[in-house]
């Protein structure tokens, strides 16, 4: 098997066997990561350069020390103190991280496709620069899927992680599904590993696309639900998402104290499923509202830290999938 995706922008059009690839690579790199010595040189030389024009901190962190265990130049960009505020453009900051050096740039943005237009930019000037999408907008987040799919496959068999190993798990995704680019990216990645996807929440947070990919392409893969109960039965493994409160310009729900009434994850709920279910959630979470707080500090549910640790193997994976692929 072989990587040949130069720009990671999104997990819709992957393929099983890049996923078998990433997680192959993640587990080599959880085990340098676990050495007394946890440095590559794999990436020395190249610069890489995190473009993040919203707030971030796992995200950002974990790309941050990624790039460093694999011995990578690093520039932060930080919108609050650049060129922005006197009028300069996206595209023209990525020009100027570019006429620096920058060999792979990580994106986050408010907008949906931004990362795109800027690869788009990149492969038009011929520079040989790759795009790594840190989530835009309502669009994706691709890392964080991947590094709750291998938080998953590793869970079940750590010196093997692989698609496989979910085959036919049921997975469900609860809460605000319509702001969240980790449902859409979680999503894919479940789907291409032949989990049993069931989305629930209200009404107002679960967009009709998911409904008509539902019947017309996943009809025995993925279901919709409002209310929390079918989605939870016997589920494997529950991934809740956080009330997004920065997106939301209509009032879309009563009150955080109904929401975690009908949909927060708490003890009482989780005896609807799988008696070894575990929790997910991408972070940060609002704590007392999609999970009880008692829950999410809990290890014997709750896989949140190691979601955390789990970021830093796969981005690890990511950017050096990417960063080796341009100096072949």
């Amino acid at each position: 098997m072989a990587w040949t995706r130069h720009h990671i922008l999104g997990l819709a059009d992957w393929n099983t066997e890049e996923y078998e690839i990433l997680l192959q690579t993640a587990s080599s790199f959880r085990e340098v990561l676990s050495r007394r010595t946890k440095k590559v040189p794999a990436l020395q030389g190249q610069v890489v350069t995190n473009m993040f024009f919203e707030p971030s901190t796992r995200t950002r962190s974990s790309f941050e020390l990624a790039a460093k265990r694999l011995s990578a130049d690093i520039l932060n960009f930080a919108p609050g103190t650049s060129s922005l505020s006197k009028g300069e453009t996206i595209l023209d900051t990525a020009k100027t991280y570019l006429a620096m050096g920058t060999d792979i740039m990580v994106i986050r943005h408010k907008q949906a496709g931004v990362p795109h237009a800027i690869a788009a930019e990149m492969d038009r000037l011929k520079t040989g620069v790759s795009i790594l999408n840190g989530g835009d907008g309502q669009h994706e987040h691709p890392s964080q899927a991947l590094l709750d799919l291998f938080t998953l496959c590793s869970l079940i068999d750590a010196e093997n992680p692989r698609l496989a190993l979910l085959k036919s798990k049921k997975i469900a995704i609860v809460g605000d599904i319509l702001h969240s680019r980790v449902a859409r990216s979680n999503i894919w990645s479940l789907l291409a590993a032949g989990t049993q996807v069931h989305l629930a929440g209200p009404p107002t947070l679960v967009p009709q696309f998911f409904a008509e990919i539902a019947t017309e392409t996943y009809p025995n893969q993925l279901a919709l639900h409002w209310q929390i109960e079918p989605a939870l039965k016997d589920a494997d493994f529950v991934m809740t998402l956080r009330l997004q409160h920065e997106r939301m310009t209509d009032h879309l729900l009563p009150s955080l104290r109904e929401y975690h009434q009908h949909y927060g994850i708490t003890r009482d709920r989780l005896k609807l499923c799988h008696p070894d279910v575990k929790v997910l959630h991408p972070g940060p979470v609002n704590r007392g509202v999609e999970i009880s707080s008692d829950l999410m500090d809990d290890p014997a549910f709750s896989l949140i830290q190691q979601q955390v640790t789990s970021g830093i193997a796969v981005r690890m994976a990511l950017l050096y999938l990417i960063g080796t692929l341009k100096s072949e």
